[in-house]
């Protein structure tokens, strides 16, 4: 009698196995790959863009993965360190590609994004190419499987500049992160802030990566009687950087450039405190952004890593979520022409579902709106929604209306990125 209840369990078993093989509900695992700074002075940078693409997988999978034609995908995430070593970036992505599988590859730094662009439409090797970088160098290569994720700092440009325009500001002095993101930045901004009217008195840029004492470059941008810094790299030196002003006795503004975040700033380096970051503009802090997902998110996000949520995390987040839908309109996994060709086909996203909605596509860069705000007399004050790809008022009420509202919406059309 046991032997044959035994035997009737085997079989059950054998049955549900077999089940699940002829219905595809046994899923099969793709993986999506990520190569960035996870060690070394750019790993916290890192670590939020892998957090908020984990957070992605694990919602995903948890909602039972994705189905194409009765085959069920879930998903899992394969992280590589390259440092910012170029070298190291492209080893890490044909290992991605070759051993783990992966055809879809985020990667966060543009030193490290641009070799990896040369090598991700390799025939046999290609791989989609996922860009967390602001520059707009990005969307002037040549690459058909590249998707680029954050607006570009040129949307920062303009609107940090025409904030500090309306205040009465003139006169800027800049004491901004060494390296190629610097030095665009700075360019980008004199050219700009100087069309305007408005004077640069001084350039002393520093190395935020390896400097903590900031006092020579801010003492030298001082003696030139600006009416604020334009500052930033990463967001903890920033901190240290408006620290160290304030000891110095500048009571003017700052414009932070986009890789440092006011509200990391406000509650990691200062504890909360506002009190040194009076009449500062920069990306709002992640709470201003209107969409509805954004407080269940952040939650979660904070609990689940115990690290402050950042733009990074939402908007590879979201990113990802692209992928996995257009994984489904295209009906493939393995075939990354035919997943970014249908990636315009799933936007806009739905603010309900994600923390930053993209609304479209052009290219290879996808549609989001610049977020910027303005802390004063001691509080997050002013926050603005801009759209940067519109071309013209038609163009405009139509993003108008797919973007989430609850914030002031304003027209910033950048050269280059306009479209109907």
């Amino acid at each position: 009698m046991k032997r044959m209840k035994r035997f009737s369990l085997s079989m059950v078993l054998a049955l549900v196995t077999l089940a699940f093989f002829c219905t595809g509900a046994w899923a099969e695992q793709v993986t999506i790959g990520f190569t960035g700074p996870l060690s070394g002075p750019g790993s916290g940078y890192g670590r939020d863009n892998l957090n908020g693409l984990k957070m992605a997988v694990q919602d995903v999978n948890e909602q039972g993965g994705i189905t194409i034609d009765g085959t069920n995908y879930t998903f899992e995430m394969q992280s590589y360190d390259d440092m910012i070593d170029p070298s190291a970036a492209v080893n890490n992505a044909r290992r991605l590609r070759s051993r783990e599988g992966a055809r879809v590859i985020f990667n966060p730094v543009f030193n490290t994004i641009a070799p990896l662009m040369e090598i991700n439409e390799q025939k046999g090797s290609e791989f989609l190419m996922m860009a967390y970088s602001s520059t707009p160098k990005i969307d002037e290569l040549d690459n058909d499987l590249t998707a680029s994720i954050p607006p570009p700092f040129t949307a920062y440009v303009k609107a940090f500049s025409d904030i500090a325009w309306e205040k009465g500001w003139r006169k800027a002095a800049m004491v901004v992160t060494l390296g190629a993101y610097g030095d665009e930045w700075r360019e980008a901004f004199r050219h700009h802030w100087e069309s305007l009217g408005g004077e640069v008195t001084a350039d002393k840029p520093a190395n935020y990566y390896t400097e903590t004492d900031f006092s020579s470059q801010i003492s030298a941008a001082l003696a030139t009687d600006p009416d604020f810094l334009l500052i930033g790299g990463p967001s903890e030196p920033t901190g240290l950087v408006i620290e160290q002003a304030r000891n110095l006795g500048f009571e003017g503004g700052f414009i932070l450039v986009d890789q440092a975040k006011m509200d990391y700033i406000a509650d990691v380096v200062f504890d909360g405190d506002l009190s040194l970051m009076n009449n500062v503009i920069g990306i709002a802090q992640v709470l201003d952004v209107p969409s509805p997902a954004v407080k269940d998110f952040n939650k979660r996000y904070e609990e689940q890593f115990e690290v402050h949520n950042t733009f990074e995390a939402m908007l590879n987040y979201s990113a990802l979520n692209i992928v996995f839908d257009a994984m489904e309109e295209a009906g493939t996994v393995t075939d990354p022409a035919a997943i970014k060709a249908a990636m315009s086909k799933v936007l806009p996203q739905n603010a309900e579902n994600v923390p930053t909605p993209y609304l479209g596509m052009l290219e290879t860069k996808l549609l989001v709106p610049a977020t910027a705000g303005v802390i004063e007399d001691g509080e997050y004050a002013k926050a603005y929604q801009y759209l940067w790809w519109p071309e013209d008022e038609e163009a405009l009420e139509k993003y108008k209306e797919m973007a989430p509202s609850g914030i002031e919406n304003r027209w910033l059309p950048l050269d280059g990125y306009t479209t109907d």
